[in-house]
């Protein structure tokens, strides 16, 4: 705590007296390169202040809908609050297919739905492969 007082009561004012700061507007004009470079962390820390004080207070906290891009999952079992599939292993056979783009029809097997959602949109989504070894 002795450390933070020090700092509070010597080192800050000390550094405050320092700075460069003009007496008038103009003054700014006559300022050196150095003194320039001098004001740098200082208005940079108070700038990063004033940001996170505004950003604190004028927190925008209503919940806003989602635009029609940003919705992955466009009907499949929209009724629920979550899409969960549960499968058996013994059910997945030698080699199983399952849909990452929400496009498949077969969902939550993949019907290669993908590839036309990739050449509409520039996309790289596939299907998860999962391989039975014995």
């Amino acid at each position: 705590m002795e450390v933070v007082a020090r700092f509070l009561k010597v080192s800050f004012p000390n550094y405050l007296r320092s700075l460069p700061i003009p007496k008038n507007v103009a003054g700014f004009a006559e300022l050196s390169g150095a003194d320039w470079l001098a004001l740098i962390p200082f208005v940079g820390t108070v700038s990063l202040v004033v940001y996170l004080t505004i950003s604190a207070l004028f927190v925008d906290t209503r919940k806003k809908a989602p635009k029609e891009d940003d919705i992955i999952n466009r009907k499949i079992q929209k009724e629920c609050s979550k899409v969960v599939n549960q499968v058996d292993i013994d059910e997945l056979g030698e080699k199983t297919c399952y849909c990452r783009c929400w496009r498949s029809k077969k969902f939550p097997l993949c019907d290669g739905s993908h590839s036309k959602h990739n050449e509409e949109t520039g996309d790289n989504v596939g299907p998860i492969v999962i391989r039975c070894k014995i």
